[in-house]
């Protein structure tokens, strides 16, 4: 069985890159298009937020299920499966959107969308130190961060253009065709694999991996309770406010075109690029109690959307959109590539899947409550939304000085832990 590299040109990491790039891809389009279609469609801010909402609970779910498979399972068929799973939901989609109710298709269709991601990224994350090891694993989840910005940076405003000219069905064609390539490409993966033993059933199993890492967290890294209270509270107030708010000041504030709104998405996406390529570089210098200046610097991001719903700056409101979208997205994207490696490098390899999963599905919990409170708060607030971006810039100034101490714990943890 192969170790673990200190180098990034090696078979089996490029492999991983280049399946994130194609399946992120198709990914990207779908989650930029879908909505828009039923925003389009419907026009309703709080049936947006509730669809939203909904969306993301399968994949809380399927992100713990999919850190415990990430452990026992072979990753690289975990992959494939999914991703071939995926492109069969993208031609049944194509064949049924025209017999069935849009908010119910679109509804479902994102909960399986979702609900495979979330099962998915466990199992490239606990590739990562399986495939990487000392500072090739900081830059080994910076280029995977980056290739996902990447395709959030092209995604939105190719399928910005596609669903402007032609609507959804070439979108769906095309990212059915990215999944499928996706998985083809992962059939070929060496991913070092050891099968362990399970004594009991399948939950139970599952059941006591999650209850191993619950304990792993609570007895030798309880900072990271505090930090994932911190990005559970980040999710419901600032990611809840532009998962829903971009699309809504976009579409019904501002009456910019599809394409337009794939330009924002899309410079949301180069702002999440150019925060990780920052995590790369710096990967030497960055010091993880110094990651709330990042979370911090999304107080000001959200002032910028709060000026631009404000009456008197609608004719800059495309631009300060833009500028906020951008600097929230580098802000996020720097902050959560330190702190994946972070917790990757301090945990055991057989509990990265699982430990991972866990964090984000807590931190997550909390975003599909806030998405729809957001598309109600929205709709009832109409032109007064700025209310809405205030709060959550507030929000995120409150809790980004909350972290400063939860981060520094984390970090001193990881020394003694190191030392012993």
């Amino acid at each position: 069985m192969s170790s673990p590299q200190n180098t990034l040109l090696q078979r089996d990491f490029l492999i991983v890159l280049a399946g994130q790039v194609i399946s992120l891809f198709g990914n990207a389009i779908l989650r930029f298009a879908l909505p828009l279609y039923l925003l389009r469609e419907t026009g309703s801010a709080a049936l947006y937020g509730g669809v939203s909402a909904l969306s993301f609970l399968p994949m809380i779910v399927l992100a713990l299920v999919g850190g415990v498979l990430a452990d026992r399972v072979n990753k690289k068929n975990i992959m494939a499966a999914l991703d071939f799973g995926v492109a069969l939901l993208c031609a049944l989609f194509l064949f049924w959107m025209d017999r069935l109710s849009v908010a119910a298709m679109t509804a479902v269709f994102l909960m399986l969308l979702y609900g495979a991601s979330g099962a998915y990224q466990p199992a490239v994350q606990a590739s990562m130190p399986a495939l990487l090891r000392d500072e090739a694993l900081l830059r080994g989840n910076a280029a995977v961060n980056m290739v996902g910005t990447l395709d959030d940076l092209i995604g939105p405003v190719i399928g910005g253009v596609l669903f402007g000219l032609w609507g959804l069905k070439p979108i769906l064609m095309v990212s059915g065709a990215c999944f499928a390539a996706s998985a083809v490409m992962e059939l070929f993966l060496r991913i070092p694999y050891e099968k362990r033993p399970r004594a009991r059933g399948v939950f139970a199993t599952a059941w006591l991996d999650l209850g191993q890492s619950w304990r792993f967290i609570r007895r030798e890294r309880p900072a990271l309770l505090r930090v994932t209270a911190v990005l559970a509270l980040f999710n419901l107030t600032l990611s809840a406010a532009l998962v829903v708010g971009v699309p809504v000041i976009a579409v019904n504030l501002l009456g910019l075109s599809d394409e337009a709104l794939g330009v924002i998405q899309g410079v949301m996406g180069f702002g999440g690029l150019c925060g990780g390529l920052a995590a790369g570089v710096w990967a030497r210098k960055l010091r993880l109690r110094h990651g709330f200046f990042a979370l911090l610097a999304c107080a000001p991001a959200m002032l910028f959307l709060t000026a631009a719903v404000l009456p008197a700056l609608r004719g800059a409101g495309y631009a300060l959109v833009l500028a906020g979208c951008f600097l929230a997205m580098a802000a996020a994207s720097l902050f959560t590539v330190h702190m994946s490696a972070t917790v990757q490098g301090q945990t055991s390899a057989h509990l990265v899947g699982k430990v991972m999963s866990l964090i984000q599905s807590v931190a997550m919990c909390t975003q599909p409550l806030g998405q729809a409170l957001y598309g109600a708060l929205f709709e009832t607030l109409g032109e007064r939304a700025y209310l809405a971006t205030l709060f959550s810039a507030l929000a995120a100034a409150l809790i980004s000085l909350y972290a400063r101490g939860a981060l520094k714990r984390l970090e001193q943890e990881g020394t003694v832990a190191r030392a012993a």
